[in-house]
């Protein structure tokens, strides 16, 4: 009877202790706290840097100083969390960021709005109470297990980019491949490379990678969703494909084999190199193209690979690759149809 009143309890306070709340739902409302944060700051940021105005630099600071608060509410709001709940998310999130980066925010903001939410409105001083216990157990969190956390991010993001520097091909291929599938995967690829601070040619193979889900997908089903699907896939998500992957993984299979080509390509030929905030983020409103502007600064090696590695061969090797797959019958006409 104790079991059944606390998951009851737990349903009518709107607490969902599941992988997919935080994981996926969490996480994938991170990157939007961070496109409007981070992101187009970065890109604000590039903007102000090449044409000397001095109000896009200005945005740039607010915009990447706001990414702490940013995250906080990103997250509360996808957690479903009341008003009271939500607002004190930001202070949470401000303090995550400052103490374990994003994984500290992710951290400090899943707990804080959890037990905000069951404390929210069981007192008649809610209006004290709520933000009270929503703001002292977030900073605890991210004070107590911030740091621990950013300093593995790191190690991790280090090794990763050490081992693409001395590997390029095979690492190159790798890092191309998962954060390719991950950008595709209903989770955030932009959070995962912020998280590990994946720039350099390990940003480079990740933006290969992305590029080539996000590309393939859009030329591959050209098809079936015309010039819609093509823009909505190709400077959208890749992820609206979710429910056809599913359907059949074999859909799948061409714009994967065309970023482990095309990541070797990046890393190897052209040593193409990136933000940490653009990696992740493929031709998604040309952040991917413009983070790589931003590392490199110009040159006509740069504006070769931007062209072949982020638009070009994703087209042309998955049209290649999805031929194949079609005439020997794993590929069907509607199988990458899209409700647009």
């Amino acid at each position: 009877m104790e079991q059944t009143g606390v998951k009851a309890f737990l349903k009518r306070k709107n607490v969902n202790i599941t992988v997919k709340t935080y994981l996926i739902d969490a996480m994938g409302a991170m990157a939007f706290g961070l496109f409007a944060s981070l992101l187009i700051g970065t890109i604000f940021g590039t903007l102000g840097d090449k044409t000397q105005v001095a109000l896009f630099q200005t945005i740039a600071e607010y915009c990447k100083s706001a990414t702490g608060a940013a995250l906080g509410v990103s997250i509360a709001y996808a957690l479903h969390a009341p008003q009271l709940v939500l607002f004190s998310a930001a202070t949470v999130g401000i303090a995550g960021n400052a103490l374990g980066g994003p994984v500290g925010a992710l951290l400090a903001t899943i707990v804080a709005t959890e037990l905000g939410k069951i404390v929210s409105k069981e007192t008649r001083v809610d209006i004290l109470v709520t933000p009270g216990v929503t703001i002292i157990s977030g900073v605890l969190v991210a004070q107590f297990v911030g740091p621990g956390v950013s300093a593995f991010m790191t190690a991790f993001g280090n090794l990763v980019k050490t081992t693409t520097e001395m590997q390029p091909f095979f690492m190159g291929m790798l890092v191309s491949a998962l954060i390719g599938i991950a950008l595709t995967l209903p989770i955030s690829s932009a959070a995962i490379c912020i998280m590990l601070s994946l720039d350099g040619l390990a940003g480079g193979a990740a933006t290969a990678g992305c590029c080539a889900q996000m590309i393939g997908f859009a030329v591959l089903s050209f098809r079936e969703n015309g010039m819609g699907g093509l823009l909505a896939q190709g400077l959208g998500t890749s992820m609206l494909q979710m429910g056809n992957i599913v359907k059949n993984p074999r859909i799948w299979i061409a714009p994967t084999l065309a970023s482990m080509v095309t990541g070797p390509i990046a890393t190897c030929l052209f040593r193409l190199e990136n933000i940490a905030a653009g990696s992740g983020m493929g031709t998604c409103g040309l952040v991917g193209p413009i983070g790589i502007y931003t590392a490199m600064g110009g040159g006509v090696n740069m504006w070769l690979g931007i062209l072949l590695v982020c638009f070009l061969l994703p087209a042309v090797l998955t049209l290649i690759f999805g031929a194949v797959l079609r005439k020997i019958g794993w590929i069907k006409v509607g199988d990458l149809k899209l409700d647009l």
